[in-house]
């Protein structure tokens, strides 16, 4: 019998995929992306964008059940690995880092190499590379810090940062962006310049905004971009912080997706570095804000997706949770009230710089007044709150705000004793347990209001550190179905490998 050649064709393919599907493998997952994007939220775990969506939400819904939902938590495939080091069930950046870029456990605080800092990994970037791919890593953070590091750089320590940022301006990648060098002369400032090294080995470095936004694709072979307007240690500024003069994290994604795309494909790490430090402190506003980041950042990748939805695969996760953030504080009992966050309007990094101009004498009118300024939070008489809750009970939405930041009594206290402490030199503070659980190690006066404030809005910590909880990993495109399931944080960098057919 003669059969048709399309019928033929037809059978084939149903029975390839029987037979994919039968070996765990989708039709999806048999597509090779050509554009590889790999977002990592540093510190961010369900909770950190959960807080975020809720937070959007409550801004224009008085019922606090709202939310909206951030873009990759919209992604269709979504999975959970675990965190864990090889000694440790909380990691830090450097051994999480080191399982999602080489595929091994390791110690905390070794980048990319054995627990021994003897025995150096090869990355999924460096693979990528050496399969013809471009790469990118950029960074909210210092590029020489410990989760862009471990996909150039191969050291036992990640405090060697003058040393990881010379193999970053020896290596072989096509863009770096983001946060600068912490020690580009060395720490003690006496070793040759990181950025000369860079340039010698072919990288065209920018540091302003004007030199950045002339870059166009073909016009260098190697970038090093990084932001002129820094804070203190080479890192972007808050989000919250952030001026519209400054580069943002989505800046420095867009700009190096238009110089790595190229007829052989990319791989490029995006690092919302800055999700972990606000959370280490606690400032549940400044997380918001860097996480709203980040999801800019992916915003950009999606919108290179859109032009190439069967070539493009991104993954959005993060290595570890920091600060046991969660929804819901003994205070609060069943209720939230995010909404009252949005009268935060620095974060306590800034505000540090406050408290400092107020060391040498400075008013305590002025500093209340201050508060109230940066963070919204109202010192009001007794017969003031009975006035606001008689407008509040009368429908008076803005009373009813108020009221929510009106500080109780032994909220004042917190932050008188918190005051006294903060005007104590660092080196006369108390070293003691119980002056560490209220202040981590950060300035107190700022850390006091944190609390207050986020405790007011329903949200609690548990510390300063890191936790040990799994994380989501969120995934679109060709290929993104093998990010579903529950599997640990070394299967990522297989998963990447695999898709990218190099495994």
């Amino acid at each position: 019998m003669k059969v048709r050649k399309s019928y033929v064709t037809f059978a084939v393919a149903a029975v390839l995929t029987v037979a994919l599907m039968g070996f765990g493998v989708s039709a999806a997952s048999a597509a090779q992306p050509k554009y590889v994007f790999f977002f990592l939220g540093d510190g961010m775990a369900s909770v950190q964008s959960n807080v975020v969506e809720v937070y959007l939400g409550s801004l224009n819904d008085t019922t606090e059940t709202q939310s909206r939902k951030l873009s990759f938590s919209s992604f269709p495939y979504e999975g959970l690995c675990t965190t864990y080091e090889q000694f440790s069930y909380i990691t830090d950046s450097a051994s999480a880092g080191t399982a999602f870029a080489c595929g091994q456990k390791t110690k905390s605080g070794v980048i990319c190499m054995d627990a021994t800092g003897t025995t150096p990994y090869t990355s999924v970037a460096k693979i990528a590379k050496q399969n013809g791919m471009k790469v990118g890593i950029v960074s909210s953070v210092s590029i020489d810090h410990a989760t862009p590091a471990v996909y150039y750089a191969n050291q036992a320590s990640r405090n060697d940062y003058y040393d990881i940022s010379v193999q970053l301006a020896t290596s072989d990648f096509d863009y770096f962006g983001g946060g600068g060098p912490r020690y580009p002369d060395g720490k003690a400032g006496d070793q040759a310049n990181i950025f000369e090294m860079a340039e010698s080995n072919g990288f065209h470095v920018v540091d302003t905004k004007s030199e950045f936004d002339s870059l166009t694709a073909g016009q260098y072979d190697k970038v090093w971009a990084y932001e002129e307007k820094l804070a203190g240690s080479s890192a972007l500024y808050y989000e919250l912080d952030r001026t519209a003069d400054m580069l943002s994290l989505a800046d420095f994604t867009r700009k190096g997706i238009e110089l790595l795309n190229n007829s052989n494909g990319f791989f490029m790490m995006v690092e919302g570095g800055k999700i972990d430090w606000a959370c280490h402190a606690n400032d549940a506003r400044a997380t918001i804000d860097d996480t709203l980041a980040f999801d800019d950042a992916v915003e950009a990748a999606i919108e290179f997706y859109n032009e190439h939805p069967t070539e493009t695969l991104i993954v959005v996760t993060g290595d570890h949770e920091t600060g046991g953030m969660t929804i819901g504080f003994a205070g609060t009992k069943y209720t939230t009230s995010f909404q009252i966050l949005a009268r935060q309007t620095m974060s306590y990094e800034e505000f540090d710089k406050v408290i400092d101009s107020y060391a040498d004498g400075g008013s305590v009118d002025g500093l209340i007044s201050a508060i109230s300024q940066a963070y919204g939070l109202v010192f009001l008489t007794e017969s003031e709150k009975a006035s606001l809750e008689t407008a509040c009970d009368g429908g008076d939405q803005e009373s009813c705000t108020t009221l929510k930041l009106a500080l109780e009594d032994w909220e004042v206290k917190a932050l008188v004793d918190a005051y006294w402490m903060s005007m104590t030199p660092s080196s006369d503070r108390p070293s003691d347990t119980q002056t560490y659980l209220l202040y981590g190690g950060y300035e107190p006066l700022s850390m006091a209001i944190s609390h207050i404030l986020n405790n007011k809005a329903g949200i609690a910590w548990t510390t300063y550190s890191h936790t040990g909880v799994p994380v989501p990993v969120y995934a679109q495109g060709a290929c993104a179905d093998t990010f579903g399931g529950f599997y640990d944080n070394t299967d990522i960098y297989g998963k990447l490998l695999s898709c990218m057919g190099m495994m």
